[in-house]
Order: structure tokens, then sequence, then C-alpha cells
């Protein structure tokens, strides 16, 4: 490799790296705020204070703060769905798998309620959050029903409609990580984790398997 191309090489790989630092820092600013602030109230000025850039860097990343917003949903949906494969895709005890799933999933609450609680609140008003919102739930709705047929087929849940219920479950779930960790103070994870596992063994495997989460 020429001398020339090693060092265009190494001026990209900086470059990159920069943007994806500047890019993650607008995204993890976002998140600051909205422990303390409502979604409403963001500005790209407040936003760009707190991470420390200019704020035509903004857009260099982001259309607005509705982008911003959409991004920011889109990677927590991608985490939560790597967080909780042992049920969806794992094998072995499904009880163990679920209580292994939900503990990821609040885990990921914890850390990022604010942002389920910011894009919960705008849907109502905004139609492009509210489409956001809407496809969110709904790519989770689908997993848990293609779970709960698969299960169901090999006997380990019992038979009802599937979609009604992935959707009670899916709602519980969202609106209690709202209620428990969309602002600070945040709640206690533990009971969070214990309460939707709970929740989800009875209504798929029925109350005889909650005395098993004990032993987890």
């Amino acid at each position: 490799m020429s001398v020339f191309l090693s060092e265009r090489k190494s001026f990209t790989t900086s470059f990159l790296k920069k943007s994806e630092w500047t890019r993650n820092a607008i995204l993890d600013s976002a998140l600051e705020f909205l422990w303390s602030q409502p979604f409403r109230e963001m500005t790209v000025a407040k936003l760009m204070t707190i991470a420390g850039a200019s704020r035509p860097a903004f857009y260099q990343y982001f259309t607005d703060l509705y982008d911003l917003m959409e991004t920011l949903l889109r990677k927590l949906e991608v985490d939560i769905l790597e967080t909780t494969d042992p049920w969806f895709d794992g094998k072995g005890d499904p009880v163990a798998m679920l209580s292994e799933s939900q503990a990821g999933l609040v885990r990921i609450g914890y850390d990022r309620g604010p942002i389920l609680r910011a894009v919960a609140d705008a849907s109502s008003s905004d139609k492009r959050l509210e489409l956001a919102w809407k496809k969110f739930l709904a790519a989770f709705d689908d997993a848990v029903v293609v779970r709960i047929e698969q299960q169901q087929q090999q006997g380990l849940i019992p038979a009802f409609d599937a979609r009604s219920i992935a959707i009670a479950l899916n709602r519980l779930d969202t609106s209690l990580l709202i209620h428990a960790f969309g602002r600070l103070p945040r709640n206690d994870p533990k009971p969070v984790h214990e309460a939707l596992t709970r929740i989800w063994t009875s209504t798929l495997y029925g109350s005889g398997n909650e005395s098993r989460l004990k032993t987890m």
C-alpha cells in the first residue's frame, strides 16, 4: 500500500470515528435530557449544549428532533430483541428462558426508560412518532405471537388466541417499564422483573409454574 493510500485510510478511519462519536454523543445527550425534562421542552440548542457540540453539527446526523427520537426508538427495539433472545429462540426450560429474557428487558428499561416515556407521550400529538410507536409495539406483538404459537404446537402453552394475549402482555410490559423507569428516581428493578415474569409465566404456562421462579 502506498504512503498516500495509507494516510488516506488513516484519515478516513479517524473521520468516521469522530463522526460516530459525535452522533453517539447527541443520542446520549438526548437520553440525559429526557431523564429530567419532557420531550416537548427539548430543543436542538439545549441538546447540543449537553453534547458539547455546535448546533449545526446536529443536522449532519438528524433532520430534526423527531428523527432523533425515531433513531433512539429503533436502537431500543434492536437491543430489546437481542436481550430477550433466550425466550424467543432458546431451548430448554421455557420458564427459565422467559425469566432470563424479562431480566434483560428490565435492564434496558432501567437504563433507557425515558425514551419509552417520551415517544409514548409524544405519539398522541405527532403523526410521525405515532407511526414509529405503533411499529415499535407491533414488532414485539408479532414476535411474541410467533413464539406463543410455536410453543402451543409443542404442547407447552394452552390453546388460546395468541395475538390478543401477546398484545396484552406487551402493553403490560411497556406500561410498567414507563411507570418504573420513565423518570428519576427510578424504582428498584428486582420487583419489576419479578412481577412481569410472574404474570407472563402464569398467563402462558399456568399458575402452577409460578413456584418454579423461586428456585431460579
